[in-house]
């Protein structure tokens, strides 16, 4: 069983068995309040599973791309869930999730492999992208590009250079996160770091000197 965490754009969980059954799926599309919902979503995750966390051999966490404060909390989630059962974190590219929901949909419907990017909005006019192009032999997403930041005004005209149509991302199926990272482990494959792609640095930092108060 794979649990699968996701908190780059809303807050996703969801419960897979490895041939990527889905046994439970709760998608917040709430770009903020991630802290807040996280903990009742593994719960009723687990239990419209109907199994115990004992149960779980894998953990797949989305690893961005994504806001500072949203994505370490799912990231924090799925170490801290792995941590205390002893098993592994798969990390995934949360736009692969998104491109292969998108490619196992035109498989079935015989739509073919055409170039496409995935789109997700990074807030402060600018968008996160990353451009795919069809499924490899362990049936995970190709990309063509790593992830991006562009401003949002030049996102069509940066798509239609590289030749991709977009395709929007309101959430992050965590049901495909998970699925990624059971074809990922499947074939022995590492397909995302361990760090964050944060889409920026975060705005608050700690000061280089206290600040002196006046009597």
């Amino acid at each position: 069983m794979i649990l699968g965490i996701d908190t780059s754009i809303g807050t996703a969980v969801a419960v897979i068995e490895p041939d990527g059954v889905v046994r439970a799926q709760l998608d917040s599309g709430d770009p903020r309040g991630h802290a807040e919902v996280i903990g009742d979503h593994l719960a009723r995750a687990l239990a419209e599973a109907q199994i115990s966390s004992g149960e779980i051999t894998h953990v797949a966490a989305g690893m961005g791309p994504g806001p500072f404060t949203g994505l370490r909390v799912g990231i924090a989630a799925a170490r801290t869930f792995a941590l205390g059962r002893g098993i592994p974190v798969v990390p995934v590219v949360s736009h692969d999730a998104v491109a292969l929901d998108r490619l196992l949909l035109a498989a079935l419907t015989d739509a073919g492999e055409e170039r496409f990017a995935v789109v997700s909005d990074a807030r402060r006019r600018e968008f996160a992208y990353t451009v795919y192009e069809g499924m490899d032999d362990d049936g995970l997403p190709v990309r063509v590009t790593d992830p991006a930041l562009v401003p949002r005004d030049e996102i069509d005209a940066t798509l239609e250079a590289l030749g991709a149509r977009r395709l929007d991302a309101a959430v992050v199926p965590a049901g495909m996160l998970a699925l990624a990272a059971a074809r990922a482990v499947a074939a022995g494959r590492c397909i995302a770091g361990d760090d964050a792609l944060y889409l920026r640095s975060p705005d608050v930092s700690a000061p280089t000197a206290p600040k002196r108060v006046g009597g």
